[in-house]
């Protein structure tokens, strides 16, 4: 829209260059309508996506997309993230979902003020923040170089908005991971998108819990690692751990596995199967709860989850008016939360 304005209020006669990453349907648009006999130069590439980006799918039905999220986040090993949504309502509702299990995420999307925005991609870029949750509008130019990451939460309806999201990765000759949740029913948007980059995505599984396990464990490891690189707080502990030694007559690996304990806190530090189960009786609870919340809409889900009238995929202040969700967008029967 600033670009329209710009162009209809100043003289006929000036002359432009347009450039543009992507050419979707409304640049080409902009071009049609404001350039005089405008010569359009290509640079042919086999791929529209860059060689060093990993490019995953993985097969997940609507109300297993979070928990499957947070597994993912156990397992890969990630510097900066990038997840996109389809509608703005959606950034918040996951960056809040991600901080209660104890991730570093915030949301930006159209409704966040600018100064906001900058300074939420700051804190991303020096560290402080690990996980941006973004509509395409949102996270339009953004190069962090600590993005390593970009996972697609929704997948985007049109293969151009895919190249500009997972290209926030992989940038200046940089490796990046980008990994797509595809519902049962959005297969035709996945061989689309195999199409127009000429790369083919390779499915990957949903990580197990023996998958989170040896990742916890390994983590665990190195943080021991580290704190035996301090051998001066190691001495200061191996006294105190002596003196409790000296008077309650303990082995030194009880008092370790203890200590261990106390670090850990209340969160168990392995998954076991009974967790797994109880996790998929909470999951089935919240979704019967959802369900019953919006009404019982059936598969097309409640109106936060397709997006109210000023919330259709976040295209600018005009852009909110877009049409309805595409038909791939809905949710079908094989998506549908258990009874």
């Amino acid at each position: 829209e600033d670009v329209e304005t710009i162009l209809a209020d100043t003289p006929s006669d000036k002359q432009v260059a347009l450039f543009s990453a992507t050419m979707p349907a409304q640049i080409r648009r902009i071009s049609k309508q404001y350039l005089n006999e405008p010569e359009e130069v290509t640079i042919k590439s086999k791929t529209t996506t860059s060689s060093t980006i990993t490019q995953r799918y993985l097969m997940v039905s609507y109300p297993q997309k979070v928990d499957a999220l947070t597994r993912i986040l156990e397992v890969e090993n990630f510097e900066g993230m990038i997840i996109f949504t389809r509608t703005k309502n959606e950034t918040e509702t996951l960056a809040e979902k991600l901080r209660a299990r104890g991730y570093s995420a915030m949301a930006i999307n159209g409704d966040v003020p600018q100064a906001t925005r900058e300074r939420t991609v700051e804190q991303l870029k020096s560290g402080k923040l690990d996980i941006l949750v973004a509509t395409d509008v949102a996270a339009r130019g953004l190069d962090v170089e600590r993005i390593s990451h970009v996972v697609n939460f929704d997948i985007p309806i049109d293969t151009e908005s895919y190249v500009h999201r997972i290209g926030r990765t992989g940038r200046a000759g940089r490796s990046g991971a980008a990994i797509s949740f595809v519902t049962p029913r959005e297969g035709r948007l996945l061989n689309a998108i195999e199409r127009a980059t000429r790369q083919p995505l390779t499915q990957m599984q949903l990580p197990s819990v023996e998958d989170v396990n040896v990742t916890r464990l390994a983590r665990f490891d190195d943080a021991i690692t580290e704190a035996l690189a301090q051998p001066n707080l190691i001495l200061q502990f191996r006294e105190i751990v002596g003196h409790y030694i000296e008077h309650h007559d303990v082995p030194e690996a009880d008092v370790a596995a203890a200590l261990a304990v106390v670090a850990q806190g209340d969160t168990p530090l392995l998954l076991s199967a009974e967790d797994e189960r109880a996790q998929r009786y909470a999951r089935e609870e919240q979704t019967r709860k959802e369900r019953a919340e919006r009404g019982d809409r059936g598969d097309r889900g409640g109106r936060n989850d397709r997006g109210g009238r000023n919330d259709r995929g976040d295209r600018g202040d005009r852009g909110d008016r877009g049409g309805r969700p595409s038909r791939d967008d809905r949710y079908s029967r094989d998506d549908r939360p258990p009874r």
